[in-house]
């Protein structure tokens, strides 16, 4: 079976086809600047095709990719009669979609009613999914939610304090998001071990420009550090994570800010990027550190104690921990925020190995606490296509 894995985004298309058979990527790609003018990246094995175009919309996007993917000289297969399913990337599927499911009329239109609370990624989702009808009719859609690993947090968790019926009428309460990031590298952990997951409490830390921390109890999500939107939780690139919540109004009123500045503000100009002056990317930011920036320094010390606090919290919700898995980003090729994050934990069982930590291998599987650790920690390289694939291939062929 190949299925074809899309992942939309306001101005980008990201794309691999899989031969579900084999487990192999046959081709890959990014659409860019969808909307205003437009590039395409196609890689084929080893080999790169780029080139700039005039990508007016999604549909046009995907009907190029399309076209690359059946092409002759830089092609996969022959015709798109050979794509089988297409699996969709969402960020959100509200209460109401738990699970990945096929697309319907009936759930594109349950999406676009809660357009309201996911309006960066819902818009640019819906476009793909309907570009995907309009140019491969009667080819399997299937919707994969970074939300639905969340469905089973109970409601002490998820509801927040503010008064109730916020959560009745708008549907304010925590979502959590990079769900299928989180399931992909506990799912992986447990295989590593060749242990059953149901026998597992472990804490995921996904940690790249957007991050977030989730607590897994038997294979299941019990909390996670994103909420309503993806801007709660630790500090992140670009993004405030978690502050009180009256530095907002203080703002607004002393500096009149407006709801979409303030909004701008702490998604775009807060975070590493806010605090250190100088770039959301840690490598940037780690040499102005070594260089002697002390803004730079303290950018990378609060995101390793905001990610610290989490996983302190979570070993106390999970009452205990079996292993800490470190992916995305950060996650894999980081070892100094590894390092600063995992400081100070021994008396939760957390002991890192600091040459193991240091020496690590890029883009492996690899254990990197110390031996007779009672916590293991891990990197496991996140995969969320694949496993949009795999969820996509499962729902076909129920």
């Amino acid at each position: 079976m190949k299925i074809l894995v899309l992942n939309a985004g306001s101005s980008s298309l990201k794309y691999q086809l899989f031969d579900m058979d084999t487990k192999d990527v046959l081709a890959k790609g990014l659409c860019e600047r969808i909307g205003d003018g437009g590039t395409v990246t196609h890689k084929k094995g080893s080999e790169k095709y780029y080139e700039e175009t005039n990508l007016t919309d999604h549909t046009v996007a995907l009907s190029r990719v399309l076209e690359l993917l059946c092409s002759k000289e830089y092609g996969v297969i022959a015709s798109v009669e050979e794509i089988d399913a297409v699996g969709h990337r969402v960020a959100h599927g509200g209460e109401q979609l738990k699970k990945s499911s096929k697309i319907t009329e009936a759930v594109i239109k349950y999406l676009e009613t809660i357009v309201p609370i996911n309006p960066l990624h819902g818009p640019p989702a819906i476009a793909g999914m309907k570009a995907c009808i309009g140019l491969m009719p009667g080819v399997p859609q299937v919707a994969v939610f970074d939300t639905s690993f969340y469905s089973d947090i109970e409601d002490f968790r998820y509801i927040y304090p503010v008064p109730y019926e916020f959560y009745e009428e708008d549907r304010v309460r925590r979502y959590g998001f990079h769900g299928t990031s989180h399931r992909f590298v506990s799912t992986e952990l447990a295989k590593t071990l060749g242990k059953d997951i149901k026998e597992l409490k472990v804490i995921t830390c996904h940690l790249g420009n957007g991050s977030s921390v989730t607590a897994v109890d038997g294979g299941v999500a019990i909390d996670t550090s994103m909420g309503f939107t993806p801007q709660e939780g630790i500090v992140m690139g670009t993004r405030s994570g978690s502050i009180d919540p009256t530095v907002v109004t203080y703002l607004m009123k002393t500096k009149g800010y407006i709801a979409q500045e303030m909004e701008n503000i702490l998604n775009k100009k807060s975070g590493l990027l806010g605090i250190s002056g100088v770039s959301n990317d840690c490598r940037n930011i780690w040499e102005e550190a070594h260089a002697g920036n002390k803004r730079a320094e303290l950018a990378m010390k609060m995101l390793a104690n905001s990610i610290k606090k989490h996983i302190g919290a979570y070993t106390a919700e999970l009452n205990g921990l079996d292993a800490l898995v470190f992916t995305a980003g950060i996650g894999e090729n980081d070892y100094e925020v590894r390092e600063l994050a995992c400081d100070g934990l021994s008396y939760l069982g957390i002991e890192l190995d600091k040459e193991k930590n240091k020496n690590f291998k890029r883009g492996e599987k690899q254990k990197i606490s110390k031996d007779g650790s009672k916590v293991e920690i891990w990197i496991i390289p996140t995969d969320e296509e694949y496993m949009i694939a795999l969820d996509t291939e499962k729902i076909v062929n129920e």
